[in-house]
């Protein structure tokens, strides 16, 4: 029983010295950038029948043959390279090369 007090005391210390560190600060969940990538925007296949969107918020929206949001997920880039994360559970990457997006099978432009 006395374990378990100084237990909950000494986190009560803890959280009391975090809260004097910045007091009434809030945390919230991280937010993206104000500032796009680069890479942000519409880019498209040459024939036009594959639109991938990737927005600012870190998520993508890819069109196919005229279907809205065929697929939808998330992307990180590192560099030049892209890493999706589709809704799905499908993971796919790509890579900027000279303005050219690479991704898998596919070639897209940006569309301007």
């Amino acid at each position: 029983m006395i374990r378990g007090a100084l237990f909950i005391l000494g986190l009560l210390t803890t959280l009391a010295a975090c809260a004097s560190e910045n007091p009434g600060a809030r945390r919230s969940p991280a937010t993206p950038s104000s500032t796009a990538h680069p890479y942000v925007g519409m880019w498209v296949t040459a024939d036009g029948r594959i639109r991938q969107e990737l927005l600012p918020n870190g998520r993508y929206e890819e069109e196919r043959d005229g279907r809205k949001r065929a697929y939808t997920g998330r992307y990180t880039v590192t560099g030049t390279h892209i890493d999706y994360a589709d809704d799905l559970g499908f993971t796919a990457t790509g890579d900027v090369r000279d303005g050219v997006l690479y991704h898998e099978h596919l070639v897209l432009y940006r569309e301007r």
